[in-house]
């Protein structure tokens, strides 16, 4: 082949240093041949790995195409329409894979092995003819050596020809492996050109097979169906797109109507408390066992208005929110009545009826206004400095409360407070308007002597305050408390047992701190205490989560319902004393003309039996004189009535 160049084995006898030179110009250009052949080797077995990776990438492909149907998603799994077409593509994509096969086959046969045989037989020979015509140079080389260091002036022939024969036996293998060494050498430069040109030629004759192989497979039916899945799928991104822009215009319009909803506790006027709720969907924050924490003043009482509208079964009725917002509007009607509801009741109060005096304290602290003369009284006067404070919740009950004595009587039962009945029996508090509950932490209590200024109150939680401090007093009892129109309980809240039970008629005061909205108070009226009277005043701290206010107005609220309550109820007795004494004198009316009438039927009878007396047998006429006859008129009237009574 023209433009080879070779290395002259004729001259390799001879081994002159041009013959040297020119043997290092070989092996470095073998050297390059193997690097270049190398990296090669390493691109296309990274195509023929890439090949075979496609060729099982693909089969697993058309095999999970082809368990689309055995699938069960939850939205949208039971396409037939669907699985139809992924059963068209599995079977398109298997051809295709076996393809692939064909293909990896077809890499491995015709590039790979050429390429990877030149690797490992070629270059492998040329290196070990290197490694043993260098051994073979040097044991020629030290021969010379010892050839020429024999000594010219005392001849051995022995050692002589000891040192001839070596030379002749290193010469002749040295000889024979320069020409095996030269011959490879020349051999190379035809090798590397087929090492070259035979694996890209198999490379692109494999290509050409798989590709007419993909021609064949894919014949104008596949076209035509691919074209409709093409049009099918422009269309649903087309839908996709307009739903997109719907969703997006939707996101913004939400955005801009939630704005205020970010906040936690958004403003009631805006969005007002919905009291006719039957089910409510939503998270409550669990901070024990049985404590349950809304996210906003909205939420709270969503949730309780929900809870208090299922225990009343309402939801059980046609219409359950139609008849939650009558109900809901019934007993605002009756805690908010209207002037003319309260003008009605003041005329049937009774004269020189008199209430136990209430009291509590706004945000502004508008009880300053009371008068001057509550301002003028001692603190001694209102809790006397030697009053014992209990620290711990004990139940103030005696016998002369009857309300008191049922509350302790079962305060091992179990209450639910919102309302719902346990068991047969009804709970004192199922039929009340008004179900409000909140937590709460107890200070403590010690009795007063005063119940008709806020003072003692706020002095109380002086007391109190400064006795815990110095006592190193800081655990709080936390307790449930449940206002009802009748009474005001102290729930366990791990239990729910009734732990304290008010009657509300004693509640006669209740405040809340003025700077400290967590701290309010209120004061029980009860009997027997300290005090020589029968009645005692005992004065109750409690510790909120800053609802103190709130507390306070539903207790007010309870009394004023219990007030209205109370109002109705003497109304109705009133009117039913005036239908029955209408009723007793409609009855002596009517035995009163029932007695005149006996009287004239017994008059007439009278009359008709004194006429054939008038004369008697002798022909003989008896005159009676008016007085004779007066007497025998009224005495024949009493016999009457004495026989009528």
């Amino acid at each position: 082949m023209p433009g080879i160049d070779k290395l002259p084995i004729e001259e390799t006898l001879e081994d002159s240093p041009q013959t040297r030179s020119l043997l290092g110009v070989f092996e470095e250009d073998a050297t390059a041949i193997s690097n270049y052949m190398n990296q090669l080797y390493q691109a296309m077995h990274r195509i023929y790995d890439a090949q075979n990776e496609l060729s099982a990438a693909t089969h697993l492909t058309s095999k999970l195409l082809k368990e689309y149907e055995k699938q069960r998603f939850p939205l949208g799994g039971d396409d037939e329409v669907m699985s139809s077409t992924l059963q068209q593509f599995s079977k398109v994509i298997d051809e295709l894979s076996s393809c692939h096969a064909v293909l990896s086959t077809q890499l491995a046969d015709a590039m790979m092995f050429p390429i990877t045989q030149f690797k490992e037989r070629d270059l492998k020979e040329i290196l070990t003819l290197k490694e043993v015509f260098q051994i073979a140079s040097n044991d020629h080389d030290a021969a010379i050596n010892r050839y020429s260091r024999l000594s010219k002036k005392r001849e051995n022939d022995k050692v002589k020809y000891e040192v001839i024969e070596d030379v002749y036996t290193s010469r002749k293998k040295q000889h024979q492996t320069m020409m095996h060494y030269f011959c490879a050498l020349n051999t190379l430069q035809y090798k590397k050109k087929i090492a070259l040109l035979e694996p890209l030629l198999g490379y692109m004759q494999a290509q050409i097979s798989f590709f007419k192989m993909g021609s064949e497979n894919l014949s104008e039916q596949l076209e035509e169906f691919l074209t409709n899945i093409g049009t099918s799928v422009q269309n649903v991104r087309r839908e996709m797109d307009s739903d997109v822009e719907t969703m997006q215009q939707t996101i913004e319009d939400l955005e801009v109507a939630s704005d205020p909803l970010y906040v936690p506790d958004p403003d009631p006027m805006k969005f007002p408390v919905n009291r006719n709720l039957t089910r409510k969907a939503g998270y409550l924050n669990a901070r024990k066992s049985s404590i349950l924490q809304a996210e906003s003043k909205k939420d709270h009482e969503e949730w309780i208005c929900t809870i208090n509208n299922i225990s009343k079964q309402i939801y059980l009725s046609e219409n359950p929110e139609e008849i939650a917002a009558r109900v809901n509007q019934s007993a605002l009607e009756a805690v908010t009545p209207s002037p003319s509801f309260q003008q009605r009741h003041e005329s049937l109060r009774p004269a020189g009826q008199s209430w136990p005096p209430t009291a509590r304290t706004s945000s502004s602290g508008s009880l300053g206004s009371e008068s001057t003369s509550l301002a003028a009284l001692s603190l001694d006067s209102l809790v006397a400095p030697d009053t014992p404070i209990q620290f711990d919740i004990i139940s103030p009950v005696c016998e002369d409360q009857p309300g008191q004595a049922k509350a302790s009587s079962q305060g091992n039962r179990r209450t639910n407070p919102f309302g719902e009945s346990g068991g047969g029996t009804k709970s004192e508090t199922e039929d009340s308007i008004l179900h409000q509950l909140f937590i709460v932490r107890f200070l403590g209590s010690m009795e007063v002597k005063s119940d008709d200024n806020p003072d003692v109150v706020y002095e109380t939680m002086r007391q109190i305050l400064a006795a815990r401090a110095i006592h190193n007093i800081f655990r709080m009892t936390e307790s449930h408390l449940l206002v009802t129109c009748d009474c005001l309980k102290l729930i366990d809240p791990q239990t729910q047992v009734t732990r304290l039970t008010f009657p509300l008629p004693s509640v006669v005061l209740y405040a809340t701190h003025q700077e400290n909205k967590r701290l309010f108070g209120f004061v029980l009226r009860t009997s027997g205490g300290r005090s020589e009277s029968n009645l005692s005043s005992v004065c109750y701290i409690f510790e909120s989560n800053n609802e103190g206010e709130k507390i306070c107005d539903s207790v007010g609220l309870a009394k004023q319902i219990a007030l209205h309550a109370e109002l109705d109820r003497r109304a109705s007795e009133k009117q039913k004393e005036i239908e029955r004494v209408k009723e007793k004198q409609q009855k002596e009316l009517s035995k009163q003309k029932q007695i005149e009438k006996d009287l004239e039927e017994q008059s007439r009878l009278i009359a008709a039996s004194s006429r054939p007396n008038q004369a008697s047998s002798e022909g003989q006429f008896v005159v009676l004189s008016s007085s004779q006859s007066e007497e025998s008129d009224l005495g024949e009237e009493g016999k009457k009535r004495e026989s009528e009574a």
